[in-house]
C-alpha cells in the first residue's frame, strides 16, 4: 500500500520509542470527536496494514506500562481484536498474527502472560485473560503456544499467595475447555485435583466460582460419559461454592453460580442424576427463601425448569421425583399472588392489562407453561387440582385469580389430559363468571379464551350451550369496560374453532352485544368488539348475510371517524374487520360498499401516515382480502394498491452488527430489536421493518394467485424484488413468501400468455422468466438452513416446472 512521506513521517513517529506518541492515538480511537476518531482510525490501520509486527508490541507495551487504566483497557481490547478473528472481520487480513514475526510472536506471548501477573486492576486483568483466551483458541491446535497450559497450571496450584491470579488461570481454562478438554483426556486426574483444590478455596470467592465455571465447561467438553463420571463428587463442592455465596450474603456471586449450574443443567443433565434428591432439593429451598433476591429464587426455579425440559438428554429424570414438583407447583402459585389491585387496570384508559403485575407474576407465568409442556398433562394435572381446590375453596380474590391464571397457562401442555376431564375444566371456570372482583371475572374469562384454542374444538363443541351465554353475558358488564372486551375477544378465540353450524344459534345474541360494544366510549371496548365481528364473520362465512347491513353502517362510521393519533388502531381494527365481513358476505353484498371502503383506504394511502401508524400494515392486508372479495374487478385498484406494497417489500432492514463478543451497540432487553449471531458477528435486526416486509411480500403472493392473468403488468416488477429475497438471512417469513410467489408469478404469465393478455408476450417470455426463477431458487435451496423451507422449495419447484409446460 502506498503511503505519502508525511504519513510516513507520523507513522514513524507512532511506532517510534517515544510512547507518547502511540498513548495519544489510543486515546484518539476514544474521542467522542467522529472527525479526531476517524482520522486516529486510519492510522491505527495503516499501522496495522504496513507495520503488525511494530503495532503489536506497541499495544503490549501499552498494555504492561501505561499509567493510564483507560489506555491499558483499550490496548487490551484493540490487542485481542487485532490478533484474533472476532475483530473487523472473518477475512484473514484483519487477523495479523500470521503476518508477524516468530520472534514477534515470543515477545507478546511472553509479555501478555507478564501482564497477567503484574496487572493490578482486575478489569483490565479480566481483559488480558479474554485476549490470551482468543489468542490461544487460534494458535493451540496447532501447538502454537507450549508455554500456556504449564504456566495455567502452575498459577492454580502454586499461587495460593496470590488469589487473583488462580481465578485468572481458571477464566483461561473454562474458556479454552472446547478447545483443549480431549487433549486433557490423559491428565484428567491432575485436573480433578486443580478443580478440588480451587473449588475448596477458603479465602476467595472469585477463585471458587472460576473454578466452578472451568469445571462445567470442561464436564461439557468430554464426549465420553466415563471421562464426565471422574469429575462426579466434584458436584458437591460445586453446589457448597452456591451455598457459601449465599450464606455470606454475596447473591450476586450466587446468581453467577446458579447461572453455570443452568447451562450443567440444560447441556449435561445425566451428571446430576446421582445426585439429584439433594441438587433439587437444594434449589427449591432457593426458591422458596423470601428472604432472597428475586433474582436468585427465579434462577433457582430456572434451574429445575431446565432439568424438566432436558427430557431428550434425560428423559423422566423429574417425574421420578413428584414430591418437588408438588412443591415447585405450589411456589409458581404463590407467585401468581404477587399482584397489585392498581387503579389503571380499572379505568381501563390504556390498553395495559398487565397493570399491577409484577415481574414475579410474569415469571411464574411463563415457568408454568413451561412446566406443563415438558413434563405433560399426566404428571401436572393431579398435582394442579390440588392447589386449585385449595385456592378456589379461599376467600382472597388474588387466589381465585391466580388459580384461573395458572389454568389458562397449563392448558397447551395438558390440553390431552385436559380433555378428558373437560367438564369439570370448564365448570370450575364458569364459576367464576360470577366471583365479585373484575380481575377474576377477567381470569376465568381469559382462561376460556387460552381453552378454546388449547382444547378446542372440543370446547367448542360440547360446551358452547354453556360458554357462549357466558361470554354474552360478561359484555353486559358496563362497570368494568375491561372485563367487556375481554369476553369480546374470548369470542373471537371461541369462535377460531368453531364450525358456522355451532356459531349459528348464537349469532343474533353475540352480535347485537357487539353492536352495542362498537358503540362504548372504551377505545378497548370498540376494538375487542372489532377483532370479534370480525372473527365471528370469518367463522360464519355466508350466514353472516343476514347481519350486514346492521353492522356494515357501524364500522364504516369508524372507518371514516377514527382519525385522530389517539384512534388509529381502531381505524386500523375496522379496516380488518370491514375486509373480512366483505370476504364472508361475498362480492354481490359487498360491492354497494366496496366503492366507498375503497375510497377510504385510497385516501389513507396517499396521507402521510407516521413510521408508527398501524393502520399501514393493515391496510396492506386488507387490500389483499378486498381483492380476494371482488376478484378481477379489484384490477382497476391496483395501480393505487401497488407502489407502496413494492416499497414496502424492498425495505431494507435497519441493521446493527457487532462482534459476537460485545456488549456494545445493541440492547438485548429492546423487544423491537431480534438478534441472531452468524459466525463471530452480532446482528440486530429492527423487526418492525422486517415485519412490514414479509407482509407485503405475502401480499404480492396473494394477488397474483388471485388476479391470475391480471397480475401480468406487474410480473416485470415483482420478479427482481421476490427472487433475491430467496437467500434473504434475516427472516424466514420473507424467504417464505417469496418461495410461494414463484410459482404464481410463472402461472400468471401462463395465462396471460394463453388469453392473450400479456402486452404482446409469447412462449420466449415465459422461458425467459423461468430460467430466471428456477435456477435462483435450486441456488436457494442448496444454502437454507430451515428443513421446513426447503420442503416448501421443492414443492414451488415442482409447480415452477409444471407451470412452465404448455
Amino acid at each position: 500500500m502506498a503511503v505519502d512521506q508525511q504519513t510516513q513521517i507520523q507513522l514513524s513517529f507512532i511506532l517510534g520509542p517515544d510512547s507518547s506518541h502511540f498513548e495519544t492515538l489510543i486515546s484518539h480511537l476514544m474521542s467522542s470527536s467522529n472527525e479526531q476518531r476517524s482520522h486516529a482510525e486510519s492510522l491505527f490501520n495503516l499501522c496495522k496494514q504496513t507495520q503488525p509486527d511494530s503495532l503489536a508490541l506497541k499495544l503490549v507495551q501499552s498494555l504492561n506500562s501505561s499509567p493510564s487504566l483507560d489506555l491499558r483497557a483499550m490496548s487490551a481490547v484493540l490487542l485481542r481484536k487485532q490478533l484474533t478473528r472476532s475483530g473487523d472481520g472473518d477475512d484473514d487480513s484483519t487477523f495479523i498474527y500470521p503476518r508477524i514475526a516468530e520472534s514477534t510472536r515470543l515477545t507478546l506471548k511472553s509479555l501478555l502472560l507478564a501482564s497477567l501477573q503484574q496487572e493490578s486492576a482486575k478489569s483490565i486483568a479480566k481483559k488480558v485473560c479474554d485476549t490470551i483466551s482468543e489468542l490461544a483458541s487460534a494458535i493451540l491446535p496447532e501447538n502454537g503456544w507450549p508455554e500456556l497450559l504449564p504456566f495455567m497450571f502452575q498459577c492454580v496450584v502454586a499461587s495460593s499467595d496470590n488469589p487473583n491470579l488462580q481465578e485468572y488461570a481458571l477464566l483461561i481454562f473454562s474458556r479454552l475447555a472446547q478447545y483443549i478438554g480431549e487433549t486433557l483426556v490423559p491428565h484428567l486426574t491432575t485436573l480433578h485435583s486443580v478443580f478440588s483444590q480451587s473449588l475448596r478455596n477458603s479465602t476467595s470467592a472469585d477463585v471458587r466460582i472460576a473454578a466452578l465455571g472451568a469445571a462445567i465447561n470442561f464436564i461439557q467438553c468430554l464426549s465420553e460419559p466415563s471421562d464426565r463420571d471422574i469429575f462426579q463428587d466434584l458436584l458437591p463442592l460445586m453446589m457448597q461454592t452456591l451455598t457459601e455465596a449465599l450464606n455470606s450474603g454475596q447473591e450476586a456471586t450466587a446468581q453467577e453460580a446458579l447461572e453455570l449450574l443452568i447451562e450443567l443443567a440444560g447441556t449435561e443433565p445425566r451428571f446430576l442424576r446421582r445426585q439429584l434428591l439433594e441438587v433439587v432439593g437444594s434449589m427449591l429451598q432457593i426458591a422458596e427463601a423470601e428472604s432472597l433476591e428475586e433474582g436468585t429464587r427465579h434462577l433457582a426455579i430456572e434451574f429445575v425448569i431446565t432439568l424438566a425440559e432436558a427430557r431428550e438428554r434425560a428423559p423422566g429424570m423429574i417425574r421420578k421425583l413428584p414430591h418437588f414438583i408438588s412443591k415447585l407447583f405450589s411456589v409458581l402459585m404463590h407467585m401468581l399472588l404477587d399482584i397489585e389491585d392498581d387503579p389503571a387496570w380499572h379505568t381501563a384508559e390504556n390498553e395495559d392489562e398487565d397493570a399491577g403485575e409484577t415481574t414475579n407474576y410474569g415469571f411464574g407465568q411463563e415457568c408454568l407453561d413451561r412446566l406443563a409442556i415438558s413434563l405433560g398433562g399426566n404428571t401436572i394435572l393431579p398435582v394442579a387440582s390440588q392447589v386449585f381446590s385449595a385456592f378456589f375453596a379461599a376467600s382472597e380474590w388474588q387466589k381465585h385469580h391466580a388459580a384461573l391464571i395458572a389454568l389458562a397457562q397449563i392448558a397447551e401442555g395438558c390440553s390431552k389430559v385436559m380433555i378428558r376431564n373437560l367438564e369439570q375444566v370448564v365448570s370450575m371456570v364458569l364459576n367464576s363468571f360470577q366471583h365479585p372482583h373484575p380481575r377474576v371475572r377477567w381470569a376465568a374469562i381469559n382462561a376460556i379464551g387460552q381453552l378454546s384454542t388449547d382444547v378446542g374444538p372440543e370446547l367448542q363443541t360440547k360446551y358452547n350451550q354453556s360458554v357462549l351465554p357466558a361470554l354474552v353475558g360478561a359484555m353486559d358488564d358496563f362497570q368494568n369496560p375491561r372485563v367487556q372486551a375481554h369476553a369480546a375477544s374470548a369470542v373471537l378465540n371461541f369462535s377460531e374453532n368453531c364450525t358456522p353450524e355451532i356459531l349459528t344459534p348464537y349469532l343474533d345474541g353475540v352480535i347485537r352485544k357487539l353492536l352495542v360494544l362498537l358503540q362504548n366510549q372504551k377505545q378497548m371496548v370498540q376494538e375487542g368488539a372489532l377483532t370479534a365481528l370480525a372473527s365471528v364473520a370469518d367463522s360464519s362465512q355466508e350466514l353472516f348475510q343476514k347481519y350486514y347491513d346492521a353492522v356494515m353502517p357501524y364500522l364504516k362510521a369508524i372507518l371514516v371517524n377514527a382519525n385522530d393519533k389517539a384512534n388509529r388502531m381502531l381505524r386500523a381494527k375496522s379496516m380488518e374487520c370491514i375486509s373480512l365481513v366483505g370476504m364472508a358476505v361475498g362480492k354481490e353484498k359487498f360491492k354497494d360498499d366496496a366503492k366507498q371502503v375503497m375510497d377510504v383506504l385510497i385516501s389513507l394511502q396517499g396521507s402521510q401516515l407516521e413510521a408508527d401508524d398501524p393502520t399501514t400494515s393493515y391496510m396492506l392486508q386488507a387490500w389483499a382480502r378486498l381483492c380476494k372479495c371482488l376478484g378481477q374487478d379489484f384490477i382497476p385498484y391496483m395501480t393505487v394498491v401497488m407502489p407502496p406494497l413494492l416499497l414496502s417489500a424492498q425495505l431494507k432492514p435497519d441493521v446493527i452488527i457487532s462482534s459476537a463478543d460485545s456488549d456494545a451497540d445493541i440492547d438485548d432487553d429492546d423487544d423491537s430489536i431480534e438478534t441472531i449471531t452468524l459466525g463471530d458477528k452480532r446482528i440486530g435486526i429492527k423487526t418492525s421493518v422486517l415485519e412490514e416486509k414479509a407482509t407485503a411480500c405475502n401480499m404480492l403472493c396473494c394477488y397474483a394467485d388471485e388476479l391470475k392473468e391480471g397480475f401480468f403488468p406487474w410480473i416485470d416488477q415483482v420478479a427482481p424484488i421476490l427472487v433475491p429475497l430467496l437467500k434473504f438471512y434475516f427472516h424466514e417469513e420473507v424467504r417464505k413468501a417469496a418461495v410461494s410467489g414463484m410459482p404464481e408469478l410463472l402461472r400468471s404469465a401462463k395465462l396471460a400468455v394463453e388469453k392473450g393478455k400479456s402486452q404482446g408476450r409469447n412462449e420466449s417470455y415465459i422461458k425467459h422468466l423461468s430460467d430466471y426463477i428456477i435456477p435462483a431458487l435450486l441456488e436457494a435451496l442448496h444454502k437454507e438452513p430451515e428443513v421446513e423451507i426447503c420442503a416448501s422449495m421443492l414443492e414451488s419447484l415442482n409447480e415452477c416446472v409444471q407451470a412452465c409446460s404448455f
